[in-house]
C-alpha cells in the first residue's frame, strides 16, 4: 500500500519542473537572468533555477541571484592550456545539480566543447540583434547596437538562440523586432530592446520547460500548446 501510494504521488517526468542553470559574465547586472528566475517562481516557466554559475566572485549577477535565494557557484575559466579542465569542472557541476537546461545571460565565452556536446539542443543564448546578422565574435553590447545603426536598417530586436561552439550562430528559437527610431544612439537603442530580451527569453524558456521545441534538421520547431487545434 506505502509503495502505491508513493507511485502516486511522484509526477509523470513531463510534469516536472524542469532544473535550469543560467551562467553569466562577471560584469553584467544579471538582469535576463533575473527575469528568468521571477518566471520560474511566478508560474510563467515551469521550471526551477537550481544553479547561476559565474566567473567572478563578486559578478553583479551572483550577488542578484544570492538575493533572490538562487544557489551560486563561481568557476574561473583559467589559461587557454586549461581549456579541457574548465569544460570538465563545468560538466561535473551541471551534472551534480541535475540541469536539464542551460542559458547564457551574458556570458562571453564559447561554451567548452564538452558542455556543448552533453547539453545539445539543451542550452540557450540570447543576442540583442536579429540574427544571423550583428553577431559573432566580438558583437556583444553597445558593439551589436552601434553596427545595427551604421547598417542603417529599420528594425532591430533579439533573438534567443540554441547553443553551438560557434558565436551567435545555433538555431534560433524566437525572435522579436524593435523598431530602430530617428534619432536612436546605441544607448537608447539598447533601453528598447532590453525588455524585449528579458520578455522574449522566458518566452523561449518556457516553452522548451513545456516540451514544445525541437530541432528538425537544423531548424527549430515549435509544437502546439496541449488543446490548441489543429
Amino acid at each position: 500500500m506505502l509503495a502505491e501510494m508513493e507511485r502516486r504521488t511522484v509526477p509523470p517526468a513531463a510534469e516536472r519542473l524542469k532544473r535550469i542553470a543560467i551562467l553569466v559574465s562577471g560584469h553584467g547586472r544579471g538582469s535576463n537572468m533575473q527575469a528568468i528566475v521571477d518566471a520560474c517562481k511566478d508560474g510563467r516557466i515551469r521550471g526551477e533555477v537550481v544553479l547561476v554559475l559565474g566567473t567572478r566572485a563578486g559578478a553583479p549577477a551572483l550577488e542578484r541571484a544570492r538575493q533572490a535565494g538562487v544557489p551560486t557557484a563561481v568557476l574561473k575559466p583559467g589559461a587557454a592550456s586549461d581549456a579541457s579542465h574548465y569544460g570538465d569542472r563545468m560538466l561535473a557541476l551541471l551534472t551534480e545539480r541535475g540541469v536539464d537546461l542551460l542559458c547564457l545571460a551574458g556570458y562571453m565565452r564559447l561554451l567548452p566543447r564538452r558542455v556543448v556536446a552533453a547539453y545539445r539542443w539543451r542550452a540557450m543564448n540570447v543576442h540583442p540583434a536579429l540574427l544571423p546578422r550583428f553577431g559573432g565574435k566580438g558583437m556583444y553590447g553597445e558593439a551589436v547596437h552601434r553596427a545595427v545603426l551604421d547598417a542603417g536598417v529599420s528594425h532591430s530586436g533579439c533573438t534567443v538562440h540554441f547553443v553551438d561552439d560557434q558565436y551567435d550562430h545555433g538555431p534560433s528559437i524566437v525572435q522579436t523586432q524593435v523598431p530602430v527610431l530617428d534619432g536612436d544612439s546605441p544607448e537608447t537603442l539598447a533601453a528598447r530592446v532590453l525588455p524585449q530580451e528579458h520578455r522574449t527569453y522566458v518566452e523561449a524558456v518556457a516553452l522548451f520547460c513545456d516540451g514544445r521545441v525541437s530541432v528538425r534538421d537544423g531548424c527549430v520547431v515549435i509544437s502546439p500548446a496541449r488543446g490548441d487545434a489543429g
